[in-house]
């Protein structure tokens, strides 16, 4: 039963992922989004901690003390800021984050979005990405470049502020250049 629940709530996310990366014309990042949570090395995992209302990562992460499947996920998903740690090229800062091309920051907010959205279902509202993003990104530090972070700060307050129409015009005018 597990399976079958994590298997409608993954396909529910890149549905929606789908449909955001559509609107501002991102259309094979919105095709290829998330493929990877159907291999075997994040599925199962996500099937054995499926809980319905957060990543089973977090969970597989309290029980063992790490997630492979993220680490799995992270590292083929270009839409993630981890994906994009690295030395820096001065060795007194040790790793941080590069930055991010455009079009996988914006593809980053329509994950956020997706997700805030499958995970709080009918109380969902346009400034939970932003609340959720605001608890963690004090911990972020160098991990992720300040640009990325500015960028994606912006959407997710634009989100809150005009609305889901307005800020996926904006990005597909303004930020994508379409």
């Amino acid at each position: 039963m597990k399976a079958l629940q994590h298997l409608k709530k993954i396909n529910h996310h890149k549905k929606l992922v789908m449909e955001g990366c559509f609107k501002v014309g991102l259309y094979k990042q919105g095709f290829l989004h998330d493929l990877s949570k159907y291999m075997p090395s994040e599925f199962l995992v996500g099937c054995k901690y499926y809980q319905g209302d957060r990543s089973p990562n977090n969970a597989e992460r309290e029980a063992t003390g790490r997630s492979l499947a993220w680490l799995h996920h992270k590292g083929r998903n270009k839409h993630h800021y981890e994906y994009w740690i690295d030395y820096s090229t001065n060795a007194k800062e040790g790793m941080v984050g590069q930055k991010m091309p455009v079009k996988y920051v914006v593809e980053m907010f329509m994950d956020r979005v997706a997700a805030s959205k499958n995970y709080r279902g009918d109380q969902y509202t346009d400034s939970d990405p932003l609340e959720y993003y605001e608890k963690g990104a004090a911990r972020l530090g160098d991990m992720i470049h300040p640009d990325t972070a500015a960028l994606l700060h912006h959407l997710l307050k634009m989100l809150a502020e005009k609305g889901e129409e307005r800020t996926f015009e904006y990005i597909r005018r303004k930020v994508l250049g379409k």
